[in-house]
């Protein structure tokens, strides 16, 4: 008895998975393209840091997280926290806390495999005063917080006008924060992806 199609919806999600399988195994060769690297930024955690987590941890930003000689990092835990579309952190003293969406989870853990690629099924940042949209991320191996960062929406409006942006003053690590949000092809819902190759300065022992 065959089984019913998948809702087109589904099936979006389900390439794009598929596609980035397939993309953390072309890129699985040891120091492949290393020399097209650019180390990501240390920049601010902010004051939001969730003090509260959420009792789920299921969440399209993509990537991997690579060190410096473009070797991908195995057993890497990446965290990313925002705010919602109203502004609010799951924080205990978050601005807008009467408006926080409760249905929204505003954090998210991956542990890498052997590829280094993550996955984060978020929403597209907001603004708020007086940041621009951005996401925060912070990756630990062995319990060390090792690098701690945020992306952005590249060629917001807002951008030159954030100091936390502005205080990147290297044209080139900006560009490496700067993520495009596209369309998710095939999706109904009007779901967008980004890719974020994230690039740690050191190399893991063990």
């Amino acid at each position: 008895m065959a089984l019913p199609p998948l809702p087109a919806n589904l099936r979006a999600r389900r390439d794009f998975l598929r596609q980035v399988a397939l993309g953390a195994a072309m890129f699985a060769v040891p120091g492949a393209f290393a020399e097209a690297l650019t180390r990501t930024p240390k920049q601010t955690e902010g004051p939001f840091y969730p003090d509260k987590l959420p009792l789920d941890t299921d969440n399209w930003l993509s990537g991997r997280i690579l060190d410096e000689h473009g070797d991908p990092v195995r057993n890497a835990l990446v965290e990313i926290w925002q705010a919602d579309n109203n502004g609010a952190y799951i924080h205990t003293k978050t601005g807008n806390a009467a408006k926080r969406d409760g249905n929204f989870q505003g954090f998210g853990r991956f542990l890498t495999g052997s590829s280094g690629e993550y996955v984060f099924r978020t929403i597209k940042p907001v603004p708020y005063k007086p940041r621009t949209p951005h996401i925060h991320l912070a990756v630990r191996i062995k319990g060390k917080k090792e690098l701690i960062t945020q992306c952005y929406i590249k060629g917001h409006e807002m951008n030159e006008k954030d100091g936390v942006y502005k205080g990147i003053k290297d044209a080139k690590l900006r560009e490496s924060v700067s993520l495009s949000f596209d369309p998710l092809k095939g999706s109904k819902a009007g779901e967008l992806s980004a890719r974020w190759d994230v690039v740690l300065g050191f190399t893991p022992e063990g």
